[in-house]
């Protein structure tokens, strides 16, 4: 008789220097279904504009809907949100039915330049340093957590409520 094997668990988040696109893509992914299994409270996400994210796949939205609990909260920082909106549908319905969860602000003063690329949590972070080239830095180090917690709340603090779980119109 075999015993049924236990749920598989995602892979342990790496640290150190990366670079590639694909291997971004994953990160992002893994770090989503980590945040799922793990219970992490808070999220931030933050980038001009979100296009080479994969929010809008199927596995990841599935990441944010284990993810999502009470007392659990997502912010999301952009520059613009006209492209996440067209790209990532998925994501754009997942917002939606988790409003209350989510906020977002919209830094539409900043350069695509200025504004960090930037996956954050109390526990782990991912910063691509050059989203051309798609290096980045991915860290459970503290202090680096501390310095992006207070780089990301400076741009929270230039921008203005963005990206509404709905539009109403009359």
């Amino acid at each position: 008789m075999t015993e049924p094997s236990p749920p598989s668990s995602p892979p342990a988040l790496p640290e150190g220097r990366l670079a590639g696109r694909t291997v971004f893509v994953e990160l992002v992914r893994q770090a989503l279904a980590v945040a799922a299994q793990e219970g992490w409270m808070r999220i931030v996400l933050c980038d001009p504009d979100f296009t080479d994210w994969p929010l809008g796949e199927r596995e990841v939205v599935a990441s944010l809907n284990a993810w999502a609990r009470r007392g659990r909260s997502l912010q999301l920082l952009a520059r613009d949100y006209s492209l996440l909106r067209l790209q990532h549908p998925r994501f754009v319905q997942w917002r939606t039915t988790w409003s209350h969860l989510v906020e977002a602000q919209g830094c539409a003063s900043a350069s695509a330049d200025e504004l960090p690329s930037v996956l954050w949590s109390p526990g782990w972070t991912l910063q691509r340093l050059d989203t051309v080239r798609c290096t980045m830095v991915v860290s459970r180090d503290a202090e680096r957590r501390v310095a992006l917690q207070e780089q990301l709340h400076q741009w929270w603090l230039k921008g203005s409520s963005a990206f509404p779980a709905s539009t109403l119109g009359l």
